[in-house]
């Protein structure tokens, strides 16, 4: 572009409005995401409560802000309530109380993450809070009055009737965290697993911030073992489907083959040459930065518009298989 000095000062005034729209075009080309794919749309959650309720099948219901997801059950002899999210927090009580007027007697921990069952203290002490023997211990060491440590633990399985409805806690070891079980409900077909897989869209940052990653990995074949039609993976905007698993099964899947194929294919010694030897730091970051960025390059064509955010997580999900696929 060429501007004329004849007039300095209009001359600036035009140098500074190409400076400030070249700013706001890159700051778009940068922030900028894809559009949400249909399949990742949910419900709509009533504007004025703040939250969606919803009965599932015979007695079992969902409630979401959203953003988290909670399950909980009528049973003739009290409320079976699943997670307890602080961020639908007491409207959750309120949830409960449009569909029954029995008290919560029974409370389950997904795992013992705060974001899911930090706001379980609002539920009644004399209720029993029931987790995997991890999960206690884990609460336990955090002394948080905000999640009360567990009343009833088990190791490998625990069934739970109560009045009409049945529960199986299910622990296939550690997967996003030690202590995050399987919560099946036979009757109604319904499996929740919070935090591994979610429903339309690619998981959250880091492969679910997960703590065994080929025990996160393993968890999908683990899901597809149960006999459910419906899904509640915690979060986001709606219940899943078997297929939904496998279609996430199938992100996971073609992420690790990228990431091998990148660890394969991406030259070491080629970066080394331009960092040099003398800050290993600095070389290993630049080597895993290409690794993860070939890897994301290799993915997201494909599922752009098959899963919700797989434009803003693919390159972090790349980051951590490559390095599970390097040290696992």
């Amino acid at each position: 572009m060429f501007i004329s000095f004849k007039h300095p000062g209009r001359a600036i005034a035009v140098a500074l409005k190409v400076l400030a729209l070249t700013v706001i075009l890159t700051a778009a080309a940068v922030f900028a995401a894809a559009p949400v794919p249909p399949s990742a749309r949910g419900p709509a959650v009533p504007q004025d409560k703040g939250y969606l309720v919803q009965e599932i099948k015979d007695g079992l219901y969902w409630v979401t802000d959203g953003v988290y997801q909670a399950m909980f059950l009528t049973t003739g002899s009290g409320v079976i309530a699943v997670d307890a999210p602080p961020t639908i927090g007491k409207n959750y009580l309120k949830a409960i109380a449009e569909v029954t007027r029995e008290p919560v007697t029974h409370v389950i921990y997904s795992h013992a993450h705060k974001d899911h069952i930090g706001a379980a203290a609002m539920f009644p002490r004399t209720a029993k809070f029931i987790a995997h023997k991890e999960t206690a211990r884990l609460l336990a060491r955090a002394k948080d009055p905000d999640r009360p440590v567990p009343t009833v633990t088990f190791s490998t399985s625990y069934k739970l009737t109560v009045g009409r409805q049945t529960l199986i806690l299910d622990y296939k070891g550690p997967n996003h965290e030690p202590g995050n079980i399987f919560i099946y409900a036979p009757r109604q077909k319904v499996l929740m697993l919070v935090d591994v897989i979610f429903p339309g869209w690619v998981p959250f940052a880091q492969l679910a911030v997960s703590q065994d990653i080929p025990g996160y990995i393993e968890a999908h074949k683990q899901v597809l073992g149960y006999d459910f039609t419906t899904f509640i993976g915690g979060h986001l905007t709606r219940l899943g489907t078997r297929q939904d698993v496998k279609v996430q099964m199938e992100y996971i899947q073609d992420l690790r083959a990228n990431a091998l194929k990148a660890l394969q294919t991406v030259n070491f010694m080629t970066i080394a040459k331009e960092t040099g030897f003398d800050n290993p730091w600095l070389l290993f970051n630049r080597y895993l930065d290409a690794v993860a960025k070939a890897c994301e390059e290799a993915t997201v064509p494909k599922w752009r518009d098959r899963l919700g955010g797989a434009d803003v997580f693919t390159y972090q999900h790349c980051w951590v298989m490559q390095n599970t696929l390097r040290i696992d």
